[in-house]
């Protein structure tokens, strides 16, 4: 996948936002940041990223609506999009309306761990099947 498709994070906690910034980086991508979801909606429609890095609990719209959003408009459907939780454990399925995520992240997490997550879903050349990774 090209460099120049930028990876968006999106947390309403700015320091949130800078540890997933700082452990992206070393992929070569350039990095949007986004505080809430419909500032992501937004991003995702004009920047196509190659991965989202999308937080669970945020204001203005959540990380739920902001997934139905994006995988309901055909132009942003098919972007990866990792579900960063505070909530403990949760799995695929779990909460109606995440079905759509490629992967569910815990916080806190390894940022080495989570950078080789995003690493493989932007060198995958197919879909993955979502699964629940502890990173």
């Amino acid at each position: 996948m090209p460099k120049d498709r930028p990876i968006l994070v999106v947390d309403d906690e700015p320091h949130m936002r800078r540890v997933a910034e700082l452990s992206m980086k070393p992929l070569g991508h350039p990095i949007l940041l986004a505080g809430d979801g419909q500032e992501a909606v937004t991003l995702a429609k004009s920047q196509h990223p190659c991965v989202i890095l999308l937080d669970h609990i945020m204001p203005v719209m959540d990380g739920k609506a902001a997934l139905q959003e994006l995988k309901s408009d055909p132009s942003t459907r098919d972007i990866p999009v990792i579900i960063l939780s505070s909530r403990g454990q949760l799995a695929v399925g779990q909460y109606q309306g995440f079905e759509t995520a490629t992967m569910f992240v815990s916080k806190p997490f390894s940022p080495a761990l989570l950078r080789r997550e995003v690493e493989r879903l932007i060198l995958a050349s197919e879909p993955l099947e979502p699964q629940l990774a502890t990173v």
